[in-house]
């Protein structure tokens, strides 16, 4: 079985550091050794307690997640917090944790890549706003109404509603972001989309998009950064056999009435 190191290493190499953005903090966050060998990995977009406790349960030996489980510094390891409550309870259960969040976003085959598969977008460029190239688009096969493109959003990511600000009634070069999306509007313009795919954007934003041509769809945070799984089962899959790959079933811990 491969090591926390090892499989540290493999997702290095295919997610490098120098991807992320300068504020982000990501990589592997809790260890107790790195000589652990991995049997099973869980998948969650953010490790929440429902998350370690999960873990614990199943006898996950790491957890993989997208957003970070530690983002800011911490100052004494005493449980005064939730940061500190959920590290100290995988060390305790002996679960290593990693996150990739703004260097997923950006690299090859990262979640802006799988949006844009999932929408079959064709001729895919990068774009982003002071040197980053974490945003995508492209040209979908064939021309949409607005509206019917706002129910294609629905179906394809699982989201319990969309909304959408119309520009144009014609969607056709589509520009995709997974998570927040408002700094990245006006370059989606600049590239030449009609139609920008996020997550969620400030109701401000919209209108604003909306009076300058641009139509705009937000899916929720979670539902466009949810496929993110289907990066690291692929890499690891090809570079290590035998492992045991699960999804936090219960998803976003929101709830939609």
């Amino acid at each position: 079985m491969p090591k926390i190191s090892e499989i540290y290493q493999c997702l290095e190499h295919a997610l490098p550091s120098s991807l992320s953005c300068d504020w982000d903090n990501d990589g592997l966050m809790v260890c107790d050794s790195p000589e652990t060998e991995v049997k099973k990995i869980l998948f969650a977009l953010d490790i929440t307690p429902a998350v370690t406790e999960y873990a614990a349960e199943i006898g996950a030996d790491l957890i993989i997640s997208h957003h970070p489980l530690i983002f800011s510094g911490i100052r004494r390891m005493d449980g005064h917090d939730g940061t500190t409550r959920k590290v100290m309870s995988l060390l305790r259960n002996g679960i290593s944790a990693m996150s990739f969040h703004t260097r997923l976003d950006a690299a090859d085959g990262g979640i802006n890549d799988i949006l844009a598969k999932l929408f079959s977008l064709s001729d895919v460029e990068k774009f982003g706003v002071e040197g980053d190239t974490a945003a995508r688009i492209g040209t979908l096969p064939s021309p949409m109404v607005f509206e019917d493109f706002c129910r294609l959003v629905k179906n394809i990511l699982h989201a319990p509603s969309v909304c959408g600000a119309k520009g144009e009634n014609t969607v056709s070069r589509l520009a995709v972001l997974g998570g927040s999306g408002k700094d990245y509007i006006r370059e989606a313009q600049k590239m030449g989309a009609d139609t920008y795919l996020t997550g969620e954007v400030n109701y401000n934003y919209l209108l604003e998009a909306a009076e300058n041509g641009l139509s705009v769809v937000t899916a929720g945070h979670y539902h466009t950064e949810a496929p993110f799984t289907a990066f690291f089962e692929k890499i690891l899959s090809e570079n290590f056999e035998n492992l045991e790959f699960i999804l936090f079933p219960n998803g976003c811990e929101f709830f939609y009435c």
